[in-house]
């Protein structure tokens, strides 16, 4: 009996969320926005194209190069993974698929350690609810299942997780690791073996994709916190209370520093650490919009669990997620990408988030539920508005607005898409009927609403928003028309194109861009313009260099590429 536990939990209120239905909505979160569309013209093109690079032989393992220039956050298992997926896969497959397959998967990863994570953290002892007098209160097993279930779908429901965790980028494989080196320590009390591989694991990977300093701040930290809970009996009788496998955990720590130096993948000499150049009205902004809903809930389940916070050295459930989401907050202030950090910390808040579900009024609870509804109902019936406006011109603002912005766009329908949206539409109006009748209570219930209506928004962007999305976030067409003007494999020098340019042209166009501005040597020369008219941002030597075209984005806010032969 834990008397200081604030979970009051019957039997009844830990059935388990069926199975199939979780499955599905994974599957349908996972794959959604990973097929059918353009790498886009952000980190993710730019990551691919060093990829292809590597595939392709052109570039090193150890040190990849895109036109001669190395990454812009030094990184090698994601290059690593999707250079083999598509070495592997391609041509067999779109190289677009193939080179996201590896990240699909790691996806999934890491929502299975948020899972397992978080019933882990619901079996320790502190943890456990209260023992009712007559009995009935929920047995530790299905009571972990439950919070584990709940965990999971507060991590689907944070919004900061849409967009960037389905991108083929270094900020995947950093998340991933990050939830593997979280599940370790979860692990370890209950199966040390297992645990300690998956937290060497996920340290050795969070090191090779870009965050050594964050990989030795969370390993020696929760070694640290282990180790403390250990001597303050905090890890259970029923837990293997050992300190077998901490010098394994501080070998692969020192292994993961000697790789990043190795290989040159340390980043805080680029950054320094000043609090006074942060612009935390920004930052703010940004932690309460990604970290929806679970920060309000992570908050709840701190409070609500507060008698226990004095004796954090024995209540892991509560330490390990707090220790992890701290930190890795604190070292988004000292990095320029600060959203994909605070990607790593999505799989421990959830896991934090799950423990205020137990604790949670009815009113609390309501209030979270009417707020899912409103806000995913009005988001999703804006983008049916605004699909219906591309098609039918009516209403008539949201159609002039995607003409005024994207004036070369033809809308189409496409059929699978669109059946795709009418059954997760349906779904949503399913989930709210439900949500709002009468059913026997289960803890993960407050979940189901905010899992339910990011999964609705993020298929309906991936549906019937993705033609329009892809022509405003590829640059595939503008590279195909390149090809078409110089040829395939031809060599072009660059003038004021940015890295995402250069990533298109290398990925979609297939020619080959100079490394170094002025060569000599190559017959073309493609020379970032700007504004409606074109102007190019450089001097071009009219004598040396005869202009043959002019090719746009087709998006009035973007340059458009002139296009040079050499005389």
């Amino acid at each position: 009996m834990n008397p200081t536990s604030p979970a009051l939990v019957s039997q009844d209120s830990v059935r388990r969320l069926a199975r199939s239905v979780l499955l599905l909505v994974c599957a349908v979160y996972v794959l959604a926005g990973f097929v059918g569309r353009d790498a886009w013209r952000n980190d993710d093109v730019v990551a691919v194209a060093y990829m292809g690079e590597i595939a392709a032989g052109h570039s090193g393992w150890f040190a990849p190069t895109l036109a001669g220039m190395r990454p812009e956050h030094p990184a090698l298992l994601p290059y690593w993974l999707g250079a083999a997926s598509l070495k592997l896969l391609a041509p067999a497959i779109d190289a677009d698929l193939a080179v996201r397959l590896p990240f699909m998967l790691m996806l999934v990863l890491a929502l299975a350690c948020t899972w397992y994570g978080t019933y882990y953290l619901a079996r320790a002892p502190a943890a456990q609810p209260v023992r009712f007098a007559f009995g009935g209160e929920a047995q530790p097993k299905d009571y972990a299942r439950a919070l584990a279930d709940g965990g999971l779908l507060a991590l689907i429901a944070c919004l900061g997780l849409a967009k960037l965790g389905h991108e083929s980028t270094p900020a995947v494989a950093q998340l991933t690791s990050g939830a593997l080196l979280f599940l370790g320590y979860c692990l370890r009390p209950f199966h040390t073996k297992a645990g300690t591989l998956a937290a060497c694991g996920g340290t050795m990977g969070l090191a090779l994709s870009g965050a050594p300093e964050l990989a030795l701040t969370l390993a020696c930290g929760a070694t640290l916190l282990e180790w403390q809970q250990h001597r303050a009996g905090g890890l259970g009788a029923d837990a293997q209370q050992t300190n077998h496998g901490l010098w394994t955990l501080g070998i692969a720590s020192v292994l993961a520093a000697v790789a990043a130096n190795r290989w040159g993948l340390w980043q805080l000499t680029g950054y320094s650490w000043a609090l006074d150049r942060v612009q935390w009205s920004g930052y703010a902004q940004m932690l309460v919009w990604f970290m929806w809903p679970a920060w309000p809930l992570a908050l709840w389940a701190l409070w609500s669990w507060r008698r226990q916070i004095g004796a954090l050295k024995s209540n892991r459930h509560l330490a390990l997620p707090t220790f992890f989401v701290l930190a890795i907050s604190l070292a988004s202030l000292s990095f320029d990408n600060a959203d994909s950090t605070l990607l790593i910390a999505l799989p421990p808040l959830a896991a934090l988030a799950a423990f205020a579900l137990v604790t949670m009024n009815r009113q609390v609870a309501a209030l979270l539920d009417w707020f899912a509804v409103l806000f995913f109902s009005v988001c999703g019936i804006i983008i049916w508005v605004v699909w219906v406006a591309m098609q039918t011109g009516i209403p008539a603002a949201p159609a002039a607005n995607v003409a005024r912005l994207l004036p070369a766009f033809v809308p189409h329908v496409v059929g699978l898409e669109l059946v795709l949206a009418l059954l997760v539409s349906a779904a949503w109006a399913g989930l709210v009927h439900w949500r709002t009748g009468r059913h026997r209570t289960a803890i993960w219930k407050t979940l189901a609403l905010p899992a339910g209506g990011a999964t609705l928004c993020w298929l309906l962007l991936a549906t019937l928003w993705m033609p329009l999305l892809n022509f405003a976030q590829s640059y595939k067409a503008l590279s195909l028309q390149v090809q078409h003007t110089v040829g395939v494999g031809q060599c072009v020098q660059t003038q004021g194109l940015d890295r995402h340019e250069i990533a298109a042209l290398r990925w979609y166009g297939h020619v080959q861009v100079a490394g170094a501005w002025p060569l000599q040597s190559c017959p073309w020369l493609l020379v970032q313009a700007l504004g409606e008219q074109p102007q190019q941002v450089g001097p071009v030597d009219p004598a040396m260099w005869q202009l043959v075209a002019t090719i746009s984005h087709f998006v009035v806010y973007r340059d458009s590429v002139l296009v040079y032969r050499r005389r």
